[in-house]
């Protein structure tokens, strides 16, 4: 998990008590997710909806049309839905994530169970978000791209999926 700045934490934490998106929101999210995405969007924690949109919207800012990018946004952290975070929880796996990231990534690992689980479903969310997208049908391309979000690429993109990925990726810490 890649920890960002104080600014980007600071709205982090402010956005998970946002209130539930508006109804506009949610209409313009409903004209990029297919009814089965959509489902898996309304199970989401309002404040992750909200960060979620944040994330396709400056996709949108930056003139991005790829489908499959846009869908990825919104779905990116689905696999939280499986297991909420409490605000104290989140504020745990960042200050960890700061202090040793190696601890992180020892304590994410098993099952979302005990003192653990928020370790865990911080490392672990992005497999089960795709997994579940691609349940409801998601194109692969999609599926990959919320797979890998929290993956970064130490070199410059090789693939189309890269670049994509790196544009999704830029998005998620800037939202």
């Amino acid at each position: 998990m890649r920890v960002g700045g104080y600014a980007y934490r600071a709205r982090q934490f402010w956005n998970a008590y946002r209130a539930a998106p508006s109804q506009q929101d949610m209409d313009e999210v409903r004209g990029i997710l297919t009814p089965g995405e959509m489902m898996l969007f309304v199970g989401m924690q309002h404040g992750e909806q909200a960060h979620s949109i944040a994330v396709m919207r400056r996709l949108h800012s930056q003139d991005e049309a790829e489908q499959d990018l846009l869908v990825a946004a919104l779905l990116h952290d689905v696999g939280k839905s499986l297991y909420p975070l409490r605000v104290w929880e989140r504020v745990l796996i960042v200050l960890v994530g700061a202090l040793s990231p190696r601890l992180l990534a020892r304590w994410g690992c098993g099952e979302p169970r005990g003192w653990r689980r928020p370790f865990v479903v911080a490392l672990g969310h992005p497999a089960w978000g795709a997994d579940m997208a691609a349940r409801q049908g998601a194109a692969p391309l999609a599926v990959e791209l919320i797979r890998q979000h929290q993956n970064y690429l130490l070199i410059q993109p090789v693939y189309s999926t890269d670049a994509l990925l790196k544009k999704l990726q830029a998005a998620d810490g800037n939202s």
